[in-house]
Formats: structure tokens, C-alpha cells, sequence
């Protein structure tokens, strides 16, 4: 195909999945040697025209209006066979969510190698530079478990690139990131998209990533607008900072430190931590990809072991181990983590999952659950009707929500949140900002949240701390930021 020619073409394409509309009306052409940016709130249909390129709608969905054209044939047409082969040889899909994708059994260089077509003489090395990860410090020789979100998202696009597809899709590929590597990634884009004419769609909720590497953009609206943002959730008055001071810690850090990787190869990425949680604050983490963000919250929640230091609980200790923690304790931190796809049962509908923690922790009446499920769901600024979905019926800003519906539903006394708006367009962040204000308003909630939003950690945060894992062993700092309101 000459690289004049499109390399795939959508006119006025509509998707529906029952008579929910997933996308409406989506007009772009891809070019090879060029950048195209998909842009809109969240269930705009970012991903389903994603997915619609890469001849993979989810189950039950299908065309209503328009046509689309994949490397000039119709890929919603083709028997599974062709579908596969042009899959494998001229197509890459990088999701919203990388990490599921990723066999955990399998160490990055096997799963970087496994998707090129000579696969001995992958230059494995030079994918992983490409992408900015660390070569000759043993990351080719880890599995996933042991990579951080931003991590697991470059080895994702490493493994894309690997195939030298005609095609590359990427859904969110700077959520998690900090702004330096979101700007490396961009330039890499465009390096990439012009030295190998490859034609490149992505989504992107971030204007200056946008900005810096998309040569056009199609910015889509939700046809639906009650499930549209900034149309549920009224933000609350924020709690000052000053009105937790005197009270004791809910949870409370000293001397804590943590390693990843197995074996021989492991590094520390965070040590001589020490950290207090008071009921009614938000505490930001922030710091580079890989510097320890992902480890501390999953330290703290009982999923990762740490090699030093100690938590307490209301003042008693806590077992490192999620396994040897009681019910209670258990119930009272709750994680959402960075990838909702991941960690949200796909054969459960939303109804399912939030029932769930309603009758294991708080032993919620079956003639109940409904009724509470559906306040949960209007909590976070979705619908009723959004618990007869499963997973993959909801866009990813939806699956957040979900998340952190599900982690509420416990009624905890921490929540620790991974990046859960940085997949999030600004209306729809700063709505789950809002809601958690008014979880620490009303129920004297303690968040911490991860982060590499800098500005909406000085409008929203307590206290941010910061860890920096330049050197493999990270310093910390606490810094004060300004109350959102007066004292």
C-alpha cells in the first residue's frame, strides 16, 4: 500500500451495544507517517472507535450507521482467520489497562520477543531504550508483578513496537506517567510514526501531550447525556487542613521500606518512610515512573511485603501480610488500583461486584443490596442503570468509577487511590474530587492518593509526598500545600 494512501477510514461510524450507544457518528481517516488524537469526556466512545479499528468491538455490540475500512478492507467483516493474520502482522493494540494484557508468567524480554516476526534476533535492548526503561539494571528479567503501572505501560508499547505493525492503536498511553516521560513518549511517537511510516491513533485526555504529538484530532461528545460528567456529584465544601490536627492517626507509618524484583535482582525503591494518615486529609504521593508510588500503596494494603519498618492501625500494629489482617482490618483500607480492567471481574456485572463488599463487610439485607448498590453508583456520578453492565460495556473513566464505587461500598477508614484520574478527562477528575471531599467531610475519610498531577495535588492535597527513585534509592520529603479553602 503506498504511504499515501489511507491506512484506515471511518465515516459517520455509530456503535450501540443493546440500545446503549457507544459512539455516534465518528469521522477520521489515518494516514501513514502520521499522529491522529481521539479526545473527549469520558463514554464518549474513545475506545470503542479503538477497538473498531482493531476488529475487536465488545461482545453483543455492533455497527448501527456508517462504514469503516481497515488497511482497505472491511474488518468487521472478516472471517476470524484473516482477522487473525491481519492482527498479527499489521495491527498493534495497546489498552487502557496494559497490565492485563501482559502475562504474568513471562518475563519482559520473552514478552517483548514473542510478538516480532524474528523473534531471536529482537533487539530487545534497543525496544526497551526506546521507551525509556533502564537496560543493564535487570528489567528485561522481571515479570509485571514487579513493574510499576507506568512500567508495565512502556513494556506494553516496547512489545507493540516489536511487531512493526502498519497499525498502531494506543488507548491513554501517558496515564500514569510524569510529565517528563509523557514529553519522551510524544517525541517517540512522532519519530516512529514518520521514520517507519506507521499511521498511529490514540486517546488522550491530556492537551499538552496532545499538543506535542498529534498531527490531527477528532474530539468526540457522549451521545448519552446522563451518563455525561459534572452531572451527578456536587462538590462538597473541602475539608481544611487544620481541622484533623490533634486527632490521631487512622494509620501511621515508621521507618518503612520496599523492594521489587526477585532473587538477585531486586531493588529498593523506597526506605526510612515514615507517614501518619489523619481521618479527614488527603495525602498525595507523587514522583517518577517506577520510583515506588504503586509499592507504598500496596505496602499499606497488605500486598506487598516490606523489608523494613512497621504499620500500625488505630494504634495497633498491622500485619504486613493482606492474608493475616482480620476482616475488620481489611475492610477498613481499601484499594482502587491504577487499572480497573484488571482488578474487576469481566463475567460479574457492576451490580455483582458492588454487592459483594456490601454483604461480606457490612452484612447488607439481599432486599437491600439493590438500593444501596444504586446509591453507590449515583455517589460517583454514574446510573442506576449502570449495574446491569459488565466491564467491558463501560468506557474506561466508567470502570474507574466502579473501582472506587466498590472500594467505598466497605464503608473504609483509608482509601488508597492509584492515578484514578489519570485516564480521566478534567470535568470527570475533578468530579471524583469532589467526591472524595465529601467523603472526608462526612465520614472523616483519609486518602491518599498517587499521583503526577502536580496541579491538582496543590488544589485538592494536605500534605504530598514525594518520592524520588532517580538513584534506586529514593528520598522522601514532605511538603505543605495550601488548604483548598481558609483555616
Amino acid at each position: 500500500m503506498s504511504t499515501t494512501e489511507p491506512a484506515a477510514r471511518a465515516a459517520a461510524l455509530s456503535v450501540a451495544l443493546g440500545d446503549t450507544p457507544l459512539l455516534t457518528g465518528a469521522t477520521l481517516t489515518l494516514t501513514p507517517g502520521r499522529v491522529t488524537a481521539v479526545t473527549g469526556p469520558s463514554g464518549a466512545g474513545k475506545t470503542t472507535l479503538l477497538r473498531a479499528l482493531a476488529g475487536a468491538l465488545p461482545p453483543g455490540a455492533r455497527v448501527t450507521a456508517g462504514s469503516l475500512t481497515v488497511l482497505g478492507q472491511d474488518i468487521l467483516a472478516l472471517p476470524p482467520e484473516e482477522l487473525r493474520r491481519l492482527r498479527r502482522h499489521k495491527l498493534a493494540f495497546v489498552g487502557q489497562d496494559p497490565g492485563s494484557g501482559l502475562n504474568p508468567r513471562m518475563r519482559v524480554e520473552r514478552l517483548i520477543s514473542e510478538t516480532s516476526p524474528q523473534r531471536r534476533r529482537t533487539p530487545v535492548p534497543d525496544l526497551l531504550r526506546a521507551v525509556r526503561l533502564p537496560v543493564g539494571e535487570g528489567l528485561e528479567r522481571r515479570r509485571t508483578a514487579d513493574l510499576s503501572g507506568g512500567q508495565q505501560r512502556r513494556v506494553a508499547l516496547a512489545r507493540a513496537l516489536a511487531r512493526r505493525p502498519a497499525i498502531l492503536l494506543l488507548d491513554e498511553p501517558t496515564a500514569g506517567l510524569d510529565a517528563a516521560l509523557r514529553d519522551d513518549i510524544a517525541a517517540l511517537l512522532r519519530d516512529i510514526a514518520e521514520r517507519e511510516a506507521i499511521a498511529i491513533a490514540l486517546t488522550s485526555h491530556d492537551p499538552d501531550f496532545v499538543a506535542r504529538c498529534a498531527d490531527d484530532v477528532l474530539a468526540l461528545r457522549p451521545d448519552d447525556p446522563v451518563a455525561a460528567p459534572g452531572t451527578t456529584v456536587a462538590p462538597p465544601v473541602p475539608v481544611p487542613a487544620s481541622s484533623a490536627a490533634g486527632t490521631v492517626p487512622v494509620v501511621e507509618v515508621r521507618g518503612l521500606g520496599a523492594r521489587v524484583g526477585a532473587g538477585r535482582i531486586r531493588h529498593q525503591v523506597f526506605g526510612g518512610l515514615d507517614l501518619a494518615l489523619q481521618p479527614g486529609t488527603l495525602t498525595g504521593i507523587t514522583g517518577p515512573s517506577g520510583c515506588g508510588k504503586t509499592t507504598l500503596l500496596r505496602t499499606l494494603a497488605g500486598l506487598h511485603r516490606p523489608e523494613a519498618g512497621r504499620i500500625t492501625l488505630g494504634g495497633e500494629p498491622l500485619a504486613s501480610s493482606y492474608r493475616r489482617r482480620t476482616r475488620e482490618q481489611r475492610r477498613r483500607i481499601q484499594l482502587v488500583p491504577q487499572n480497573p480492567l484488571g482488578a474487576l471481574n469481566p463475567a460479574h456485572t457492576v451490580g455483582a461486584t458492588l454487592a459483594r463488599p456490601l454483604k461480606l463487610h457490612r452484612a447488607e439485607p439481599a432486599d437491600r443490596c439493590g438500593a444501596r448498590v444504586a446509591e453507590l453508583l449515583t455517589e460517583v456520578g454514574l446510573t442506576p442503570g449502570h449495574a446491569d453492565r459488565y466491564p467491558h460495556e463501560l468506557s474506561g473513566g466508567q470502570r474507574q468509577r466502579v473501582s472506587v464505587a466498590r472500594a467505598l461500598a466497605a464503608e473504609p477508614d483509608v482509601l488508597l487511590c492509584d492515578e484514578v484520574t489519570s485516564a480521566l478527562d478534567a470535568d470527570t477528575a475533578e468530579d471524583i474530587m469532589g467526591l472524595l471531599r465529601g467523603l472526608r467531610t462526612d465520614r472523616g475519610l483519609a486518602v491518599v492518593l498517587v499521583s503526577h498531577d502536580l496541579p491538582l495535588l496543590a488544589a485538592h492535597a494536605d500534605v504530598v509526598l514525594t518520592l524520588d527513585g532517580a538513584d534506586r534509592t529514593p528520598l522522601t520529603k514532605h511538603h505543605a500545600v495550601p488548604s483548598p479553602v481558609p483555616d
